[in-house]
């Protein structure tokens, strides 16, 4: 009765949350059914309800060679790389672009910044390529100091380091649009004492800046863990591509699934592949988000 009676209190809310969650329904809830084709062997003509159950067969196609440890091991160090290089950027801009004092070129910083988060991952290929391709311009420069040239997309080595610094070029900006907000809304009766106490503008940053925005740091570290077991997909296959001699540093679990699915036509295994990813982001996040709940209650998730 006490939930009829919240119902009827605020029905107006209700009724105005009812399209978002119509949506949520339809575009998440109601796709998770798609997770079964895990357990069965797929056939689009039979469809979910007719194709045949096959148990942890596709889990064992997945898990029954090394490849495994290895898509896993990439995905899991390119994310950090790009969460920890990202968000550490993106804090360093937003308190570079709120010390600026000129209005008008705070404006055009922060468009400046943003821009790239708008830049498409096949526009960003095109750029890589025309830069880094055999006769690329960082080559032509190499040659020019007789230098001897590099042959990028052979290294394999260098990757990770490429592709967390053109991470941190495409999104810093987006991040750093959110710490700026969080930043803005810190009173400045905060920064005038301690301007009383002798502090310096850099002592400021460091305990009331950083400290202030601690919250926003913690939500925006828990959603990236719960992304942690996906890959960038768009990233990884548009800048690269399905080169396998770069296979051993960038080959992520998404471009696996992506060339299972490409290469022997196996939606189950796809799927196990991805609910794979999909049950290990839950666990990283309870995980994670316990242990911010016990360090400060009030950065938690939930």
């Amino acid at each position: 009765m006490s939930f009829i009676r919240e119902i009827t209190r605020n029905r107006q809310l209700y009724v105005l949350a009812v399209p978002g969650i119509i949506f949520l329904a339809i575009f998440s809830y109601i796709p998770m059914l798609g997770h079964l084709i895990a357990f069965q062997r797929f056939q689009p003509v039979k469809g979910l309800w007719g194709s045949k159950w096959v148990g942890f067969d596709n889990f064992k196609f997945f898990f029954g060679g090394h490849d495994w440890v290895r898509v896993t091991f990439n995905t899991l160090y390119l994310n950090l790389l790009f969460l920890i290089f990202g968000i550490g950027m993106a804090i360093v801009l937003a308190i570079i672009v709120n010390e600026v004092r000129s209005t008008l070129i705070k404006k055009l910083s922060q468009s400046f910044i943003f821009l790239p988060y708008f830049i498409s991952w096949l526009v960003v290929s095109l750029m890589m390529l025309a830069f880094m391709s055999t006769e690329g311009l960082v080559n032509s420069l190499l040659k020019s100091m007789g230098m001897d040239t590099i042959n990028w997309y052979q290294s394999v080595n260098l990757w990770p380091f490429l592709l967390t610094l053109v991470y941190i070029w495409k999104f810093s900006g987006y991040y750093s649009i959110i710490f700026l907000a969080a930043i803005v809304g810190i009173s400045n009766e905060y920064y005038e004492s301690a301007k009383i106490d002798g502090a310096t503008r850099f002592q400021q940053i460091v305990h009331i800046t950083i400290p202030s925005i601690r919250s926003v740091i913690v939500v925006l570290m828990l959603l990236g863990v719960g992304r942690i077991f996906f890959g960038d997909f768009g990233m990884i296959y548009g800048i690269i591509g399905d080169n396998s001699i770069l296979y051993p540093t960038t080959d992520v679990i998404d471009t696996y699934s992506f060339r299972a699915l490409r290469q022997l036509g196996n939606f189950g295994m796809s799927s196990a592949v991805v609910l794979y990813q999909s049950m290990m982001g839950l666990i990283t996040i309870l995980i994670f988000n316990r242990i911010a709940k016990k360090i400060d209650s009030d950065s938690s998730l939930f």
